[in-house]
């Protein structure tokens, strides 16, 4: 509950409400207001209930996060309830790209929602990009030719995971695996799942539930950190450009 204070105190102000305007709106005193924000007394659960319906934002968020680095634009609105979402913008009010670095990648998933988690990441501008949110990813492994290891893909926010495009790359961030990139199927009406396939073949592909989902993001480009060399442009471009046509490959052997 050690936020519960200035977070109230914080989305008060967002408001610009006063703790009299505020405490009307509640209808409770203004005095039990200021004991909240100063920490003088703890809101009971009726009390929390009732913060959480007038920011429409969950209680766990209210209480485990500290929302003072964050802005009205912080939230977006999933179904009827607003979830915290912070975006960085820079001196031109312009959105940036948080980059996620390899070596914290690992400590994504319980950071992905804490304001002070993304401010800490370094940022970058692609004015190229279209309009959305963006963040950029690192790759690990080699189940996405031609990614190579340690590459990024910069990727925008899916806000309706029912709006995934089948075969689109997407990166995905669960509950249990942390964040991986894989071209993916909507399977949500057969079997309430997302189909995960990797274009190397040598991996298998496999369903994951949408209830493990907390994160969605549609590849919009990426960056490569090592240069391709000859085989894998060859390879590669040629694959992605028969298959593109439609054209199956098949071996000598099959062949004669």
């Amino acid at each position: 509950m050690k936020n519960i204070a200035k977070n109230i105190r914080h989305l008060r102000r967002l408001k610009k409400l006063t703790q009299e305007q505020f405490a009307e709106d509640l209808l409770i005193t203004r005095s039990r207001v200021s004991s909240y924000e100063e920490g003088r007394s703890e809101p009971p659960i009726e009390a929390l209930i009732n913060f959480s319906s007038y920011f429409n934002l969950p209680i766990d968020i209210l209480v485990k996060n500290d929302l003072t680095y964050a802005t009205d634009t912080s939230f977006i609105e999933i179904g009827n309830q607003r979830v915290l979402f912070p975006i960085a913008v820079d001196s031109t009010n312009d959105n940036m790209i948080e980059v996620v670095p390899t070596e914290a990648s690992a400590g994504y998933l319980l950071g992905y929602d804490d304001p002070e988690y993304i401010e800490q990441l370094q940022k970058i501008k692609l004015p190229f990009l279209p309009t959305g949110k963006h963040r950029a990813f690192p790759i690990k492994g080699d189940s996405m030719h031609p990614m190579k290891d340690g590459s990024y893909v910069v990727a925008n926010f899916v806000e309706d995971i029912t709006d995934v495009k089948d075969g689109t790359s997407y990166i995905i961030v669960t509950k249990n695996d942390g964040m991986t990139y894989k071209r993916v199927y909507n399977k949500i009406e057969e079997s309430n799942t997302l189909l995960l396939v990797p274009d190397n073949k040598n991996y298998e592909s496999y369903n994951v539930p949408i209830t493990e989902v907390v994160e969605l993001w549609e590849f919009t480009c990426s960056i490569n950190t090592q240069e391709y060399d000859e085989k894998d442009l060859k390879i590669s471009s040629i694959a992605a450009m028969l298959t593109q046509l439609g054209v199956e490959l098949k071996s000598l052997a099959e062949l004669k």
